[in-house]
């Protein structure tokens, strides 16, 4: 079951770097940054949404402890992975990649992760797939 989670969590991959750079060459330009953060925010919340409601019956969770185990292994992978590059490959400061986490100043991208954790267990009870 991991196995097949890890390959869904690498769809999330390739939808958030789509939708990165469709804020960055389309939905900036149009809206300005902080609008522009918001509306990719919510895209990427429904992406994670949307693979996880299609795949999620080939994963195959059989339990409610399953489907959380998979979430937190998708918080882990994600938070790793934007952290990772954000500071090894970009060079980013701990404080300029989390800035994106202060909604006391209009950014909301922290609804990524608790959605990535939440999505297996939500989209697996909306399915009717857990007992």
């Amino acid at each position: 079951m991991y196995w097949k989670a890890f390959l869904i969590w690498l769809f999330f991959m390739v939808g958030a770097i789509a939708n990165g750079t469709l804020r960055v060459k389309v939905i900036v330009p149009f809206t300005g940054e902080a609008i522009g953060h918001i509306i990719s925010t919510v895209l990427l919340c429904v992406i994670i949404l949307s693979i996880t409601w299609y795949a999620l019956p080939w994963v195959a969770p059989g339990t409610q402890q399953q489907a959380w185990a998979t979430g937190a292994c998708w918080l882990f992978l994600t938070l790793a992975f934007e952290f990772g590059v954000g500071y090894f490959i970009s060079h980013h400061t701990w404080p300029e990649m989390l800035a994106d986490y202060n909604v006391l100043k209009g950014r909301v991208w922290v609804a990524v992760p608790i959605i990535t954790f939440l999505a297996p267990w939500w989209m697996a009870n909306m399915r009717g797939l857990l007992p």
